[in-house]
């Protein structure tokens, strides 16, 4: 009996790290001067960080205690997580958009998109741009594989898909398309390489599938059904992602307010989900203009930023049911999940 106490003892220890384990889901506002978080768990904001105007993205510390958060200037704004207080202006080449981390933790990757064309690295430990990769055309979105050999950045005024090697600090390679790369997910082998990108393509309802290892285009997936309203223009698709467990993909679409989900690896149809717009007496109603797409750790919530709407919806991913549209700043732009620590 004793024993057995002693083992349920130790299982419940074990399980404790996991069961303590919560996330925030971070939003910038580009069209204000914050960045807000919520918490999965009410939905509720609990925490405005202030003063970063026109903020494109975030990313984390791997030990959580500090948020990097890129704009439309020439810095990276490093901020203490608790306090939301400024630690460090890190300079950098050029405006920045998406931003990376690799999985030791020890670089942040930065998309420099205006000005200059180039991947910046910035060691984490020293806070300094360490290096600075030229590419043909500013970089948009970027994604780091699974192993952490490679990140997948994409270019909009280059209409490439640009494949960094992380040892080297070299592009591995690149592949061509006929209209600018936005948003981009990577699905990952067993053993945690590259095995296929998903990519959003300006003009393109749906989305690209590249095979990593063969480097090309192996398939196109259009949205389905007609849309008999005007079309939007520009890049129409405008976010992707992967549940960590791998077994869903989410892609928004802006032609139909909605998002569309398939499984993996087959990209079977699952469902699509309408987003919330605003209906007006006498007028047109409000799209989401919905955007970027990230998960809570456990795959069972997926957060959509809404940049009509100033809002960001949360949806059941088991039920595909919305569970709750969350009023934060003006013009929601990319959204990140930090697991605490």
């Amino acid at each position: 009996m004793k024993y057995f106490c002693a083992l349920r003892y130790l299982w419940f220890l074990l399980a404790m790290p996991l069961a303590a384990a919560t996330a925030r889901i971070y939003v910038t506002n580009s069209a204000g001067t914050t960045v807000q978080v919520i918490d999965p768990e009410t939905n509720k904001v609990v925490q405005t960080i202030g003063d970063i105007e026109v903020a494109e993205a975030v990313q984390f510390s791997s030990d959580g205690s500090q948020v990097y958060i890129g704009n439309r200037s020439e810095n990276i704004f490093v901020v203490d997580r608790k306090t939301g207080k400024l630690i460090k202006k890190v300079p950098i080449s050029g405006p920045s958009n998406d931003l990376a981390v690799t999985k030791d933790g020890k670089r942040l990757l930065v998309c420099i998109n205006h000005g200059v064309a180039a991947l910046d690295i910035i060691d984490t430990t020293t806070l300094e741009k360490v290096k600075s990769i030229p590419t043909k055309g500013g970089l948009h979105d970027i994604v780091v594989t699974g192993d952490g050999k490679y990140a997948i950045a994409g270019s909009p005024e280059a209409k490439l898909v640009i494949v960094f090697d992380l040892q080297t600090d070299r592009i591995a390679w690149e592949l061509p398309f006929e209209a600018g790369i936005a948003p981009l997910a990577v699905e990952n082998g067993s053993d945690g390489s590259g095995r296929r990108v998903f990519v959003q393509i300006g003009g393109l309802d749906g989305f690209a599938v590249v095979d990593f290892a063969k480097r090309q285009e192996v398939a196109r997936i259009k949205y389905p059904g007609e849309h008999s309203g005007p079309k939007e223009s520009g890049t129409i698709s405008h976010g992707i992602g992967i549940t960590p467990d791998g077994k869903t993909l989410w892609a928004t679409s802006r032609t139909f307010n909605c998002v569309f989900v398939y499984s993996l690896p087959d990209l079977r149809l699952l469902g699509q989900i309408p987003m919330p717009e605003l209906k007006l007496p006498g007028r047109a109603s409000v799209k989401a203009e919905s955007d970027w797409i990230t998960f809570t750790p456990d795959s069972k919530k997926v957060y959509i930023s809404n940049r009509a709407l100033h809002s960001v919806t949360a949806i059941d991913v088991g039920t595909m049911k919305r569970l709750a549209d969350i009023e934060v700043g003006e013009g929601p732009n990319r959204i990140s999940t930090l697991v605490l620590p």
